[in-house]
């Protein structure tokens, strides 16, 4: 039985896509797929400058392009993103593809707080 407790090398071939720093974060997500009209509604456990998973026991289907809206102690990130993962009941990763420009220092201002943690 292998008992490490930290991460190795991925497995040959299998690489990490992440290209961002996460941080643990709670914001309230509501997400509408653009082909189907689904909708979502979850709390993210993690952000960075290129998405976010997101807790919900109903996550959308995998490579669905969707509108998404963050909000946080009355401060609104809106824009669209791709989910990259799903783990079934438990939530999907997403892929921030374009935030509207109001959300820029809104997302910038979250995670420089989280940085100075």
């Amino acid at each position: 039985m292998d008992n490490r407790t930290t991460k190795g090398p991925s497995p040959k071939g299998v690489r990490d896509r992440r290209y961002a720093i996460r941080y643990p974060f709670a914001a309230d997500v509501e997400l509408i797929d653009m082909e189907t009209g689904s909708q979502a509604t979850g709390v993210t456990s993690d952000i960075s400058f290129g998405g976010c998973f997101i807790c919900t026991s109903k996550p959308l289907a995998l490579k669905s392009r969707v509108r998404m809206t963050l909000s946080r102690k009355g401060q609104i990130v809106t824009g669209l993103a791709v989910v990259r993962i799903v783990k079934p009941r438990i939530g999907m990763g997403i892929e921030f593809i374009d935030i509207e420009s109001s959300g820029h220092s809104i997302l910038s201002k979250w995670i420089e707080q989280l940085r100075q943690r």
